[in-house]
C-alpha cells in the first residue's frame, strides 16, 4: 500500500510553496496524496483561493474551515481549536500516515497538534528559520519540537534546529520549496531559442519547446504601465490602526517616486484589517490606471510579476528568498523579516519611517537588475528531495517516540 500523505495548505502563499512537494508526492507510486484546505483558503473577503487550488486541477480530500477573518483579538485562537478538531478528525477518518506542515502559522500548528495527537508522523518544512512576523516565530519552533522530521531550507536553519534538541538524522537540508518553480520559470525566460529578441513583455502562454517539462509560461497579470513596484506588505499582530499608517506610510513612499503599484491583500494575522484599508483607500485617490489591487494570484502569476517588477517593497517572506534569485531589488520593511537569511545582496532592510524607506527605495533602484546565479536557499529541486524522504522515513514505533538529544 503506498504510504497516506496528508499534505494541510491554509494560506494562498503557501499553497504555492507546497506545490512542488505535492507534484513530487503525486508523481512517487510509493506515496498517496491527501490535500487538506483550510484557513485563509475558505474566506471569500481573502479570494476563497480554493477554487484556484480546483482550477490547478487537485483532488481535495477534505475541507476544514479555521478562522473567520474578523480580525477580532480571539479569531485566531477560536481558529486553531476549530482546525485541530477538524484536522484530527480527517487523520483518523483517512488513516493518513505522514502529516506534512510548512511555515509557522496557526494552519501548520494546527495540523502539527492533530498529527501528533492522533499517532501520525509529522514533517515540517521551513523548521528553523528565524522571522519573528507576529507569534511566528513560536509556533515555528513549537512545531519544530512536535515534528518528527525536519525538512529545513538552509544549513544555519539546520543547525538551529538541532540546538532545539532534535537528533540530526531527523533534518534534511533540502533547500526552499519557493525557488522550484521559480528556476524553471527563469528557464524559459532566458532561452534565446524561444525568445531570441527577449521582449519586455513575454507572449502569453509562451511554450518554450526546448524546456517542455516545465509546460507554458503564465501571463504577467499586471495592467499597470512599467515602471511598477510590487507591494505585499503583511500586518504582524498590532492594532489596526498602527498596521494602516505604516502601509499608509509605505505606499505614499512608492508613489512618490514615480513607480505604479502593484499590491496584494495581506494574510489574516492580526491587524489585517487596516493594512486593507490603507491599500483601498490608496488605490481610490491615485490616478486611474496607477494601482492595481489584487486579492490574490496564482503562484506561477505571482512569480511573473515578481521578475517583471522594478522593486518588491513590504515584508513578505518572497522579498527576502525569491526576489533576489528572480533578480528584483527588494525593501523588507520593518522588523517582520528580521533574522531570515537574505537570498542576496538585493534584500534591503529599512526601518517604517518614511524617510528611512525613502532611502531604501533609492538604493534599491539603483542596483542592476540582474536574475542571481545562486543561493543560500538551494538549487530549485527541494520537492524532490522533499517526496523521497517521505517515501523512505522508517514508519515504526521506535522513529515516533522522540528523545530530546541534549
Amino acid at each position: 500500500m503506498p504510504r497516506r500523505i496528508a499534505v494541510i495548505t491554509g494560506t494562498r502563499a503557501e499553497y504555492g510553496l507546497l506545490r512542488s512537494p505535492m507534484q513530487a508526492i503525486a508523481a512517487d507510486p510509493r506515496l498517496k496524496l491527501q490535500l487538506v484546505v483550510t484557513g485563509m483558503h475558505l474566506l471569500p473577503a481573502f479570494g476563497r483561493t480554493i477554487a484556484q487550488i480546483r482550477a490547478d486541477g487537485w483532488r481535495i480530500a477534505a475541507r476544514v474551515p479555521m478562522q473567520r477573518g474578523d480580525d477580532r483579538p480571539g479569531d485566531q485562537a477560536a481558529g486553531l481549536a476549530r482546525g485541530v478538531a477538524g484536522l484530527a478528525r480527517y487523520f483518523a477518518r483517512a488513516r493518513s500516515d505522514i502529516v506534512v506542515v510548512l511555515g509557522d502559522r496557526i494552519e501548520a500548528m494546527a495540523g502539527a497538534l492533530a498529527a501528533v495527537t492522533t499517532g501520525r508522523v509529522l514533517a515540517h518544512i521551513h523548521g528553523g528559520d528565524v522571522a519573528p512576523g507576529d507569534f511566528d516565530d513560536s509556533l515555528r519552533h513549537a512545531i519544530t519540537k512536535l515534528a518528527h522530521v525536519h525538512f529545513a531550507a538552509t544549513p544555519a536553519a539546520a543547525r538551529r534546529i538541532r540546538r532545539l534538541g532534535e537528533d540530526p538524522h531527523r533534518i534534511h537540508v533540502v533547500g526552499a520549496v519557493g525557488l522550484d518553480r521559480l528556476r524553471a520559470i527563469l528557464a524559459q525566460r532566458a532561452c534565446r531559442r524561444c525568445h531570441p529578441r527577449r521582449p519586455p513583455a513575454l507572449p502569453q502562454q509562451a511554450r518554450c519547446a526546448h524546456c517542455p517539462r516545465h509546460g507554458p509560461l503564465p501571463l504577467n497579470p499586471v495592467t499597470v504601465p512599467r515602471p511598477y513596484a510590487l507591494v505585499v506588505y503583511h500586518a504582524w499582530g498590532r492594532s489596526a490602526a498602527t498596521e494602516a499608517r505604516t502601509m499608509d506610510t509605505l505606499l505614499n513612499v512608492v508613489a512618490a517616486a514615480g513607480l505604479a503599484r502593484v499590491i496584494l491583500y495581506p494574510n489574516t494575522d492580526r491587524g489585517h484589517r487596516g493594512v486593507i484599508a490603507a491599500l483601498e483607500r490608496h488605490a481610490r485617490r491615485s490616478p486611474r490606471g496607477t494601482v492595481q489591487v489584487v486579492r490574490s494570484l496564482p503562484r506561477d502569476e505571482y512569480l511573473q510579476a515578481l521578475c517583471d517588477a522594478t522593486v518588491l517593497v513590504g515584508n513578505s517572506s518572497s522579498g527576502v528568498i525569491e526576489a533576489p534569485l528572480a533578480g528584483t531589488p527588494s525593501v523588507s520593511v520593518g522588523p517582520r523579516q528580521a533574522g531570515r537569511e537574505p537570498g542576496g545582496p538585493t534584500v534591503i532592510e529599512c526601518d517604517e519611517a518614511a524617510e528611512a524607506i525613502r532611502a531604501a527605495l533609492a538604493r534599491a533602484l539603483r542596483l542592476p537588475r540582474r536574475p542571481g546565479r545562486r543561493s543560500v536557499y538551494g538549487d530549485g529541486r527541494a520537492g524532490e528531495r522533499i517526496a523521497r524522504v517521505l517515501a523512505e522515513l522508517p514508519l515504526t514505533p521506535a522513529f515516533t517516540r522522540k528523545v530530546i538529544t541534549y
